[in-house]
Formats: C-alpha cells, sequence, structure tokens
C-alpha cells in the first residue's frame, strides 16, 4: 500500500496548512518583487490521479508555462508548477508593471520573467516547509517550458523516473488590482518521502 493510500483526513489538514503558510510566504514573496498589494485565496489542497491534473488544469491540449525542479535531500520528488497561458500573460504584466493586457504573447524576456517568479515561489515555499518540519530540503536549478499540458508532464515526469498515480495538488489563486492569475502547484514524492515529512510533525503514516 502506498503512503497516499493512508493518508487521514489529519494529514490533509497538516497538507493543506503547509500548504497555507507555504503560498503565503510565496504571495508575500511576489508583491515583495513587485512593489504591490498580492492577495492570495485559501489554497485547496487534493491528491489526485493524473487524468484528474489534466482535467482541473484544463485537458491535454491546454497551453501552459511549468517551472519544474527536482527536490533532494530529505524529501526527494518533484514540484511542478503550472499557470495556463492568460494566467502566465498575466503575470509578466504584473512583474514588467504595465496594465493588464499588454504582453500578448510569451517572448524571451516574458519567459525570464515566468522563470524567476516560479523560482520565487517555489523558494518561498520550500523555506516555509524547511523552517516547520526541521527538514532538509535542496531544489535543483528550475527549468522552464511552454507546450501542452499533456507534453509538459510526461515530459516532467519520465525525466525524473516518477509514474505516480496521485499528486499532491494545491490550486492556488493570487489577486493583484482585481486580476486573478490561477495556478497549479504539484508535488510529486518518491515512495517513503511523505512518511518522513509527517513524521517531523509527529504524525505517523
Amino acid at each position: 500500500m502506498s503512503d497516499h493510500q493512508l493518508l487521514t483526513e489529519t494529514h490533509m489538514d497538516v497538507l493543506r496548512e503547509i500548504g497555507n503558510i507555504g503560498l503565503g510566504n510565496a504571495a508575500t514573496a511576489l508583491a515583495t518583487m513587485v512593489n504591490k498589494k498580492i492577495d492570495m485565496a485559501v489554497p485547496q489542497s487534493k491528491f489526485l490521479a493524473m487524468d484528474e491534473v489534466m482535467e482541473i488544469v484544463g485537458g491535454s491540449e491546454e497551453v501552459v508555462s511549468c517551472v519544474s525542479l527536482r527536490l533532494e535531500g530529505d524529501v526527494p520528488g518533484q514540484i511542478l508548477f503550472l499557470f495556463n497561458l492568460n494566467s502566465t500573460l498575466s503575470l509578466v504584466d504584473t512583474l514588467l508593471g504595465v496594465e493588464h493586457g499588454t504582453t500578448k504573447e510569451l517572448d524571451e524576456m516574458g519567459e525570464s520573467v515566468v522563470k524567476e517568479i516560479g523560482n520565487v515561489l517555489t523558494g518561498s515555499f520550500l523555506s516555509a516547509i524547511g523552517t516547520l518540519t526541521g527538514l532538509n530540503m535542496i531544489p535543483t536549478v528550475p527549468m522552464f517550458a511552454t507546450d501542452m499540458l499533456g507534453a509538459v508532464l510526461s515530459t516532467s515526469l519520465v525525466a525524473g523516473g516518477y509514474v505516480e498515480e496521485h499528486i499532491l495538488t494545491i490550486e492556488t489563486l493570487l489577486m493583484e488590482d482585481h486580476q486573478q492569475i490561477k495556478g497549479h502547484f504539484f508535488l510529486i514524492t518518491k515512495e517513503g518521502a511523505l512518511e518522513t515529512l509527517f513524521g517531523s510533525l509527529g504524525l505517523t503514516l
């Protein structure tokens, strides 16, 4: 039986709280970058199968931007931060300080901006988890890709050697000047990693 099949509502509450703290830190970091107030809705955390992941993001042919990195250390795994095309363009406008709707396509400058945002968001998230748990979580250099969702996910998972049936999914909603930027944060862990994570918080699987 996998780690994921042993999770109780208590474990999910802990994951939600970790998500709240981690993404709260990420929103604060993003606000500092753009020197604007960034609000964040309460993240929605759940475990989903791959086909369900495809569905909530918009289908396998939905064009997305993806910042991905591997996790090494106490909790080995893979992190993916996905934004659909509209949210990606809104992120670029936010960071560049221009009116929303200005950026019409993702050029080299835009890719650099999204990669930097993804780097800051994931770094803030991991820092929060590390502070909360005391675990050593070492991220690799983030990679950036823009492609259809199916291609992005299959490439990322195959490259990392992951064949997970259940993926921790945290839906995020950032708001700036009434503009909503929706993203999806995915944590795919190797077998035993969740047990380590919960163990650091006094919980067993």
